[in-house]
């Protein structure tokens, strides 16, 4: 951090480089988008990373840009959909770095678009799995963990549609919407045992779920944002941050809007 920016820091005390050191931290769908730019940022900071995701080969890239740049992390195949892979991800970042202090389980997918009544029901069961059950089934290794290190925290990845509606996005709307009834429900029983759960509540992001948009689609979306802009990766990775350390230490089952002004209207 430039010397301009340590004076102008909002708590000029701490040294944002290293923040983190000494600490494990687990990200989940972190081969590409708001996860890789979540481990990025908590790599500046110091954490050993556990880069977690299907993609083994989109993993690995971001182990080897980070290792680099002199960070210790670890590449992790990690399939939210099932519980053995989450508890072997987990395990195995025990393993290699001696204990899991912070977590984010970012793990998500878009799914299909179309009204209720036409939803295919093999794509609700799919993105009920992997954006719900999925990040169910991470807290309940990665808590275990995180008891074990004396506590930690947490981070959801929720989405605007974790309270508002869409058209057409029926299953994505229901299982970011559980997302948030998860982490209160985590951060009340877990609280008390030196573990916080919170939320993000990104807008809609310019990242690669949106790839196959058109222009026009894009220019739409656009438009439902005060800001003028969709946001990006790295607003979102800004605020994980800080909702992982210590400066949010009585932060605690509540949902953190990134959207621009969307949710505000």
């Amino acid at each position: 951090m430039s010397a301009h920016l340590r004076e102008t820091a909002v708590n000029p005390s701490i040294d944002y480089t290293t923040e983190f050191a000494g600490k494990t931290a687990l990200v989940t769908g972190a081969a590409s988008g708001i996860g890789l730019a979540v481990a990025r940022r908590l790599a500046a900071g110091g954490a050993a990373l556990a880069v977690a995701d299907v993609n083994e080969k989109g993993a690995q890239e971001a182990v080897d840009e980070f290792r680099a740049a002199g960070a210790q992390a670890v590449a992790v195949r990690l399939d939210v959909t099932d519980p053995v892979s989450v508890e072997a991800a987990v395990q195995a970042t025990v393993d290699q770095f001696g204990a899991l202090h912070l977590a984010v389980n970012n793990a998500g997918i878009a799914g299909a678009v179309a009204s209720v009544a036409d939803y295919p029901q093999d794509q609700w069961r799919r993105v009920l799995d992997t954006n719900l059950d999925g990040v169910f089934h991470c807290l309940q290794y990665e808590l275990p963990a995180l008891l074990a290190a004396g506590g930690g925290a947490i981070v959801n990845m929720g989405s605007s549609l974790s309270i508002n509606g869409f058209p057409g996005t029926v299953a994505y709307t229901a299982a970011k919407h559980g997302v948030i009834g998860l982490t209160k429900t985590a951060a009340l029983e877990y609280a008390p045992e030196g573990v916080r759960v919170n939320a993000i509540v990104p807008g809609w992001m310019d990242t690669p779920l949106l790839a196959g948009i058109t222009d026009e689609e894009r220019a739409q979306l656009i438009g439902l944002h005060p800001a003028g802009r969709l946001g990006t990766a790295e607003d979102v990775a800004e605020l994980a941050a800080f909702l992982l350390s210590e400066r949010a230490s009585f932060v605690n089952g509540s949902s953190h809007r990134v959207d621009g002004g969307y949710s505000s209207q």
